[in-house]
């Protein structure tokens, strides 16, 4: 493996567990909120009733999708694990290939069958292939603040052994390939410092990554003027479940001021809409908090795409 750290460089990689928890705490929380997703909230069965497996009698978005199945949100995440490992840093042309492997042949999706996938990250793959450089292949308007690059963005937190400024660095590199407005870039620079608080067990995650950015961002008024008029990081979070990128962020935090994996996943996916990845957003984060031990094993048995993850060192086959 390529490694541009030195072997003097204190480690900020997650332990074993921490990876393990984070990357199983995304991937179930997006297996779980899959057959939810595009419904009102009041249209989601009640909140005890929200499970992995509808109850009876639920028509489920994507019926031809086996239940415990991730979805592209899953899939790019893996990606992008897969990427750092081979490389040991972020490299974007990988990354990008990565993810063109995946839209056009299902790589790291469940069953090789990509499904439900953005259409700004369609568009901006399709540049891709069309010779566009990876600085320039995302879409830049305002409206093209879709949560494509914050969904996939949790193994740079947890495998990036670089200081706050590198990994926010690299937040926003990884965002810019599929969605370059600024605003998408500093909700993931805000996630992964967020994800890195937790995983340092620090006793005010969110509120120490704000704090962090707001210092990185000294110097650079475009992405300060986002994370303080559109993030608004200190207000108390709300949110609806879109797919809005600052909305999705503000709805996993919101669903994380509960205590344990379960209830935020539940939480997240009971705000209908984009349920797949706010529950994939929240998951990560509630993973890393309370470990694999906390997330129901019902769930873990009920997880798919196990030999993809065994061959990329999380856990077994069954």
């Amino acid at each position: 493996m390529n490694c541009l750290v030195s072997a003097k460089t204190p480690s900020r990689l997650a332990t074993p567990e921490q990876l393990e928890a984070g990357l199983l705490g995304m991937l179930i929380g997006d297996a779980v909120g899959v057959p939810y997703e595009f419904r009102m909230p009041q249209e989601l069965p009640p909140f005890d009733q929200i499970d992995m497996e509808p109850p009876k009698g639920f028509l489920r978005t994507y019926s031809h999708v086996p239940t415990g199945t991730w979805s592209d949100d899953g899939a790019q995440a893996l990606c992008l694990l897969a990427s750092l490992q081979e490389c040991g840093y972020y490299h974007a042309f990988d990354f990008s290939k990565r993810l063109i492997k995946w839209h056009d042949f299902g790589y790291m999706a469940v069953d090789n069958y990509a499904f439900d996938i953005g259409n700004q990250t369609s568009v901006a793959l399709a540049r891709l292939k069309k010779g566009v450089s990876t600085s320039h292949s995302g879409l830049t308007g305002v409206r093209n603040n879709g949560n494509g690059s914050l969904m996939r963005c949790l193994p740079l937190a947890l495998q990036h052994l670089g200081n706050d400024l590198a990994l926010v660095l690299d937040a926003h590199r990884q965002s810019r390939l599929t969605h370059r407005h600024p605003r998408s870039q500093v909700c993931c620079a805000l996630y992964c410092l967020w994800a890195r608080r937790e995983m340092q067990r620090h006793p005010d995650p969110w509120g120490d990554a704000v704090t962090t950015l707001r210092m990185i961002y000294a110097a650079d008024p475009v992405s300060s003027k986002e994370l303080e008029e559109q993030i608004c990081p200190d207000e108390p979070p709300t949110g609806t479940g879109t797919g809005y990128v600052v909305d999705c962020l503000n709805s996993a935090r919101l669903a994380c001021e509960e205590d344990n994996y379960e209830t935020i996943i539940k939480k997240a996916v009971s705000l209908g809409n984009d349920t797949d990845t706010t529950a994939a957003v929240a998951g990560g984060i509630a993973g890393v908090r309370y470990g694999v031990e906390d997330i129901p094993e019902r769930w873990i048995k009920g997880l798919r795409g196990k030999h993809i993850l065994a061959e990329l060192g999380l856990v077994l086959e069954d």
